[in-house]
């Protein structure tokens, strides 16, 4: 039987909620820090199908989440694609030549960079058992095209934003060639155990409405379209940051099969706003479970509650901060396990 995870993305309201935290598989557990310690670089453990898996797995193990998340990068597409890739302490990803300076057609393209991801994939599906959900997950175009425009991240990705305004074919060709790679990424994550995808637009809240349109809700549209080709039943989560009001647009539009929520939006407002039989994923702070406390246990409930009447995966706004308390994960994990919906 598929796990509680899986039955909510696909629309069952069960009475209780599953659970899975961005970014748990990471720097603020101490099994993970020794084991990066012991490896190396995050690129390279990323390239590491045994501790890529062994990664994956560890908040599993401790906190006994409903889903495991591959432990992988945006990233990777882009390095798939042919630009050079490296990961510099205390500063972020890098990617040369950036394509604010260059051009697409001068990349040469490395898809075998892409095999070693499906590899962790089979490791984790393999080691998983049933009931827990394992998850794929790839970039939105626009949130990599940043990157990939500037060759780094940026506050307010003012290049790229520059670059669509100023040549919008130039820009329209980087994002369809993401489109396609991410097509293929996702298809062979799911080829090779991922049962639910989700497709991350960290950058999304910067763009102004008719760019939204353009340049989030349509490349989205385009990969769930595709995916839904070849894997008709497998559920895709689309999760634009900084969306906000566009949000209902968002999930009309793309016909993605879940939406997740940033911290910044109002669970109340959400479950008015959204289809009434779409699932929502999200949206705790993370900043509140880094500070834990009795406001932890009260905000928590009041996203429970907002969506008692509709398939909720609990989750965060964003990624779980590196210097989160363990003891605050296991009280919300404790508070959202103690949850029942009033009509179960």
């Amino acid at each position: 039987m598929p796990g509680l995870l899986l039955r909510t993305l696909l629309g069952e309201n069960a009475g209780s909620r599953p659970v899975w935290l961005m970014r748990q598989a990471g720097r603020y557990l101490p099994e993970y820090r020794a084991l990066r310690a012991e490896k190396g670089g995050f690129l390279a453990l990323v390239y590491d199908s045994d501790a890529a898996a062994e990664i994956t797995l560890q908040p599993i193990r401790r906190f006994g989440f409903d889903g495991a998340i591959l432990f992988s990068d945006i990233l990777i597409v882009p390095y798939a694609m042919g630009q050079d890739l490296e990961f510099t302490a205390g500063e972020g990803p890098r990617l040369s030549p950036p394509l604010v300076d260059s051009a697409l057609d001068a990349l040469n393209a490395v898809p075998d960079r892409l095999s070693p991801i499906y590899e962790t994939v089979r490791k984790v599906r393999a080691a998983l058992g049933d009931g827990r959900t394992l998850l794929g997950f790839a970039g939105s175009p626009w949130t990599v095209a940043t990157y990939m425009v500037a060759g780094e991240g940026s506050r307010d990705q003012h290049e790229t934003r520059a670059m669509a305004y100023r040549d919008p074919a130039a820009f329209q060709a980087i994002v369809d060639e993401i489109v396609s790679v991410t097509v293929d990424y996702l298809a062979g994550q799911i080829s090779a155990g991922a049962e639910a995808v989700q497709i991350f637009d960290s950058w999304a809240g910067s763009l102004a409405p008719a760019e939204f349109e353009r340049w989030v809700i349509a490349p989205n549209e385009a990969i769930v379209r595709s995916l839904k080709v070849r894997f008709p039943k497998v559920p895709v989560i689309g999760f634009p940051k900084g969306a906000g009001e566009k949000l209902p647009a968002y999930a009309r539009e793309t016909q993605v099969d879940a939406v997740g929520l940033d911290e910044t939006i109002d669970p109340v407002w959400a479950a008015r706003a959204l289809p009434d039989d779409l699932p929502v994923q999200g949206n705790f702070d993370p900043l509140l479970l880094l500070a834990g406390g009795e406001e932890l246990d009260r905000q928590a409930k009041r996203i429970l509650d907002a969506f008692a009447g509709r398939p909720h995966v609990f989750n965060l706004g964003h990624g779980i901060g590196k210097e989160t308390p363990i003891e605050n994960v296991e009280r919300l994990l404790a508070t959202v396990r103690g949850w029942q919906s009033a009509g179960a």
